[in-house]
This record gives C-alpha cells, structure tokens and sequence, in this order.
C-alpha cells in the first residue's frame, strides 16, 4: 500500500499520521516523523503500534515558546522579563497578537497550535477508521480508547482557545483533491464532541499503566472528561441552560472521586517536581500523575520535538549576577527569563506554613566562579566560592525588617550581609522592602522589563548534557492534585459549600509541613547533574576556581552552586521549629488574608458562587503554578480580562475579545465556498473570531 503522506497545506490540517514501534515501556521511542502505512493499521499489533505513536503528538507543546505563551501568558501569574520574544501574547497588542501572527523573531503564531493540534486529529481519526478490523477485542478497544482520548484532548484545546474549529471526525478524503471548503463548528458543537469523545476514550481505555509510565489511562479520560463537563457549565458556555447543571456536575464530581479514590495524592509535594534525579526516575512513575508529554534520551523525543521548557521560569542570573553565578547544564534551567512571577503570585501563598512556596520557587543559587569581591565588603564578610551568590527573600508586605538601600545585584553596590552566614551575598533581593513590593526593581533592566526574580523549579533539568541541549523529563500535564480542584469547583456551582471546603481542605494538608520536617531544606532537577556524563569537562563559560586562574570543571560547578538549602527562615523571621504547620480552612468566613486582599479587589464576596470561584482560582496558583493552563481556566470562567487587569501590570492592551483566540489567517485564505471560489474579506471577516 502506498505511503499516508497527502498535505493539506496552509488550509486545515496535514492528513499526515504518526509512525510508531511496538509497544510496551519502549513505546516513547517512536518514530516521530509523522508518517506510516495502510498496511501497518491491517493488524492488531500495528494498530497497537500507530496508537503508541500518538503519544507523541504531546511532546510538541514543550518544544518552542509556544508552551508558555498559548498558556501562561496574558494572565495574572506571570509576567515577563527583558525578553519580549512574546510580546503579543502577553500585552495582547493588536500589531503584534494578529490572525496572521507577528513578524518578530521567534513570536508564535496564533496558526501553530491549531495546526498541530490537527496532526494528532488525523491520525486519530485514521486509526478510530482502521481500528474496527482488530481481531482481538482488548487490542482493539485498546487502540480506539487512545486514538478517542487524543481527539477529544485535541478538540478540547482547541475549544478552549478558539471555541470554534472544523470538526473533521474522519480521515479526509483527498481522492478528487485536498478539499477546501471547511465549515467551522459553533462552540458548543465542538465541547459535545469532545465530551463524546472523552466519554468513548473512558469507556476503552484500561485502569493499569500497560504501556508503562505515561499510559493513558480510564482516569486520565475521567479527568479531562470532568473538566469538560464542569467546562459546560462554566461562565464562558452561553449555551450552558441547554444542558441540566446538576445532571453535568454531579457526574463531573463521580469522575473525579473515581480519579481520586483510584490514584491518590503524592504525601510529600517535592516528588511531584523538585525531587526529578534522572530520566525515568521515580516520580515519573507517580500515581498522581495522570498525563504527560513523554521524553528521554532518545533521539526521537529531541530535537523539534525535545523538551525547552526548562528555558522559561528562571531569572536571567548568568547576566544580572556579574559573573559570581554563570550558566550551564550543572544548573537545571537556562535564564530565559520568559515567565516572571507577578507581586499577585507570591502573595498569595503563606510563606510560614504552605511548604508548596519553598518547594516550588528557587530561591539560593551558589556561587560557582570566582570574582572579586568588592573593596567596599569587609574582608571578614567576603564570600567564596560554595557561598550564596543569589538569595530571593520571599517575605510580606507587612515585613519591616529589610531596608531598599541593603540590596542589589552583583553590578551594584550593596551592603546586605546574611546574619546566619554572616557573609556578603554579591546578589539578594526581597519581595518586599520598607512596605513596598520591590523584587521587580533590582535586576539589570527597568522594573516593567525586570530579569532579577525569584523564579520556578518545575521544570528543572541537570540531565542536560549541553548548555542549550534538550531536557530528558517528562511533562507533566495534568495530574490528580488538579482533581481535586475540578471536583470542589463542581460542589461550588451545584451549591455544596461544606463539601467543597472539605475537597479543598484535603488538598491543602498535602502542602502542611509535617512533623519533623526540615522546612530549609531544598531540591530540583539540578541534582540529576550528579549522573551527567560531562560531569569531568570544563564549564562553557570558563568557571574560575578560587586561584582565579584554573578553570572548574562541570562538576566543581554543580558542588558549588546547588546550595540544598532555602531562604525560608531568612524570609519568615521565625524561629527554627520541626513542627507540623496548619493550612485547614475553617469555614468560608475564614479564608486566608491573602485570597480576601484578592478578592476585595475585584469586589467580590466570599459566600457568592463567583467569590469562592475565584478563591479556588487562587488555590490553583498555589498548587499548579506554572503547569501550562492558566489561560484556558481564566478563560473558562470569563474572569482572564478582570484578573489580567487587576494582577498583572504588562497586560495593556486586552479587551474582551480576547477571551478567545483568533482563527489563523493561513486557515481563512485557504478556505473555498461550496462552488469551489475562494472566499470574499467579508466571508472570512465572518468565519473569525469577534475583535479581530
């Protein structure tokens, strides 16, 4: 039979399929180049081995700044540092953010998800078409339950970020030519289909990892499937009266107490991320996880499809440091400094009690060459190398014990020395100083463009074996810690208030400190480092060893700069203690100061359905910050133009519209009207979205 390779270019989609090998734990090598034959889909095992390379039609999301820019961007978590690669996507500036997409370097286009997004939907379709002539029953509803799982996740993406997209449920038929007359679906067309989907893949799929870590799973399509239903009834759906609320929600809350009571919860939130120490490590077999972009050391997950998202979270320390903390694979992140956390986002967590803050920020880099130290630091308080280079104080607005004048960066004078070290520190910053919020104003840039902040772990990766090499961890994408927020959210809007403090209140006693618990003690992905095979070469950036003359190698590097050990008590002021901690809610009256100062703000009432919406929206950052949905969930529940407004100061030109996406232009100028004739600017004007 003859090769699947018919494009579709420019228009919709290439009606291109994913090739594969077998399955089992080998099935992430497969082949990516998104080709495959007839032949392979006329057998069980080939069936089985073209759903195995549907996997990797996720990896594409972390490859390229459009993981953090369709998600992350334009909200109120995070912000952006010196670099504007994408601007659009955060300011929401019409000359950059258009249909046909920006003209700035490396600025994604509004056109690259929908496409890819398209990839995975045609080789699903073209194995949902073949999947019917498996012999076996279990490999059967084995290939079908993934190829539907992929649809509806495809279409769900879609859904949220434009609401309205071709719903093409079969392989296309190019036998008289690539067909060019696609109608788009209305929103609620393409949520039900997803819903069906979801529902199908539910039905098909097993409840045990059979391919290994990473399986889809029956709890993964519960879980995106009750995301969808409560998606029905959320702010966005204008059609949502067309469907009983209750009949949605209490089967959303079903799925996830199957979710729930079938996985369950990591006990300690440092091996859901910071405790990474390798390719295929341990908690990347966690139960907790529920999907993920799946990578490794094979040539097949790198490349265009590698993993970069370890390039996004950090701040620009090799520029802003003076030298004292130069980059490379011994630290797990790249200074991209694309995703700068918002004053909005650390003050929402506890910084006493919610241990999820000191295991999700990086707040002490090492310093790992030597400089100078400056004339002006007393001799007995000069640092070495092993020393804090950086140190992010993650302290409160009510905190009067840090003046402005002590801090700086390493190309500043300064005078804050650490009264626990009782050394100099050459780069050192508060969130807050003299009542004010100052972590913006200290790095190499202007506050509205600052490069120094206390960034994000998550995807921290010292496996690398090149300073700009790809990373080897997997993505995590969805795990059962959000569960819980889709089921307290569902109590919430079907007006069990009581039960919904009780699912919100399970999850925060994961992020309690335990008893005994060392509440300084510190990991990331750096530590993978200790396995890294260029671990004996020289550092890239010709790290100085004390003498100031020999060069450090990778692993001197490593030693010296992951200090295993956090500002906390620096940041709180209290006294040392291994005391368990509370984060248990009360009663709604009684929610943290924090989520009222957030919702004063946008004037909003704690015992509304909207007030305790939003509240859950806060206890999203606290526990998934930076896990690539932010968008799609402000989006959801029509709050992303008040929240983008109110929290995040780069967001300067959004409007309503922009609640969705625009349709991509590439699409709209390929499209033809039934006769065939291309269509008019006012057909296209009424095929895009409103606004744009």
């Amino acid at each position: 039979m003859k090769n699947i390779n018919k494009v579709l270019s420019g228009v919709l989609i290439a009606s291109l399929t994913l090739g594969a090998t077998s399955c089992g734990d080998g099935f992430l090598e497969e082949n990516a180049s998104h080709t495959t034959t007839d032949a392979l889909l006329e057998t069980g095992q080939g069936a089985l081995a073209m759903a195995a390379g549907l996997y990797g039609n996720l990896r594409w999301h972390f490859g390229y700044e459009h993981a953090y820019a369709t998600t992350l961007y334009g909200c109120d978590e995070f912000s952006m540092g010196s670099d504007e690669t994408s601007l659009g996507w955060m300011d929401y500036n019409s000359a950059e953010m258009n249909p046909a997409g920006s003209s700035r370097r490396n600025h994604p286009s509004p056109a690259d998800l929908w496409n890819e997004l398209y990839y995975g939907i045609s080789t699903a379709n073209l194995l949902l078409q073949k999947a019917p002539n498996i012999a076996s029953e279990q490999d059967r509803k084995s290939a079908m339950g993934e190829a539907y799982f992929l649809r509806g996740y495809n279409y769900y993406r879609l859904f949220c970020q434009y609401e309205r997209c071709p719903l093409q449920l079969e392989p296309l038929d190019v036998s008289g030519g690539v067909p060019r007359n696609f109608k788009l679906a209305s929103g609620e067309e393409v949520l039900n289909q997803v819903i069906d989907d979801l529902q199908n893949a539910y039905e098909n799929l097993k409840t045990d990892n059979w391919r290994g870590a990473g399986t889809w799973t029956k709890y993964t399509a519960a879980h995106f499937l009750a995301k969808a239903l409560l998606y029905r009834q959320s702010e966005r759906c204008t059609w949502k009266s067309n469907y009983p609320a209750k009949a949605d929600l209490d089967r959303a809350i079903k799925l996830c107490d199957e979710v729930i009571s079938a996985r369950g919860l990591e006990a300690d939130y440092n091996n859901l991320y910071a405790n990474w120490t390798g390719v295929d490590c341990a908690i990347e077999k966690s139960s907790e996880v529920l999907m993920a972009a799946l990578h490794n050391e094979a040539s097949t997950t790198q490349g265009r499809f590698g993993n970069r998202s370890y390039n996004y979270f950090s701040p620009q320390f090799n520029t802003f440091s003076a030298g004292w903390v130069p980059r490379g694979q011994y630290i797990g992140a790249m200074d991209f400094q694309r995703c700068r956390p918002t004053e909005y986002t650390y003050a929402l967590f506890d910084n006493v009690n919610d241990s999820r803050m000191w295991k999700t920020f990086k707040t002490v880099y090492g310093i790992c060459s030597y400089v100078k130290t400056p004339d002006y630091v007393a001799p007995e308080n000069a640092p070495t190398l092993g020393d804090q280079g950086i140190v992010f104080l993650l302290n409160k607005k009510d905190d009067m014990r840090f003046r402005k004048s002590e801090f700086g960066n390493g190309k500043t004078e300064h005078t804050f020395i650490n009264p626990e070290t009782g050394k100099w520190v050459p780069n050192v910053v508060p969130i807050y100083a003299d009542g004010e919020y100052v972590m913006n104003q200290y790095g190499t840039t202007a506050p509205n463009r600052a490069n120094m902040y206390c960034g994000i772990n998550k995807t921290d990766d010292g496996s690398r074996t090149a300073e700009k090499g790809d990373a080897h961890r997997d993505v995590t994408m969805a795990r059962v810690g959000e569960t819980y927020l889709v089921k307290a959210e569902c109590q919430v809007r079907n007006g069990d208030d009581a039960g919904a403090l009780e699912t919100i209140n399970a999850l925060r006693k994961r992020a309690e400190w335990k008893e005994g618990e060392d509440r300084e003690y510190y990991v990331d992905g750096s530590i993978a480092f200790k396995k890294n095979s260029t671990a004996s070469s020289n550092t890239a950036k010709k790290n100085k060893a004390a003498d100031g003359k020999t060069l450090l190698t990778n692993q001197q590097a490593f030693e010296y700069s992951f200090i295993q050990k956090n500002s906390y008590y620096l940041s709180t002021g209290i006294e040392r203690t291994t005391a368990a901690s509370n984060l248990q809610i009360a009663s709604w009256n009684e929610i943290p100061e924090a989520d009222k100062a957030v919702l004063d703000k946008m004037g909003l009432n704690i015992s509304t359905v909207e007030g305790k919406v939003n509240f859950i929206l806060n206890e999203r950052t606290r526990e998934l910050l930076g896990e690539w949905n932010r968008w799609d969930e402000l989006s959801r529940t029509k709050t992303l133009i008040k929240r983008a407004k109110l929290f995040n100061p780069e967001v300067l030109y959004i409007q309503e519209h922009h609640n969705l996406r625009p349709i991509p232009q590439v699409f709209l100028d390929g499209l033809t009207n039934d006769a065939g004739e291309p269509l008019t600017d006012q057909e296209k004007k009424e095929m895009q979205n409103p606004g744009y």
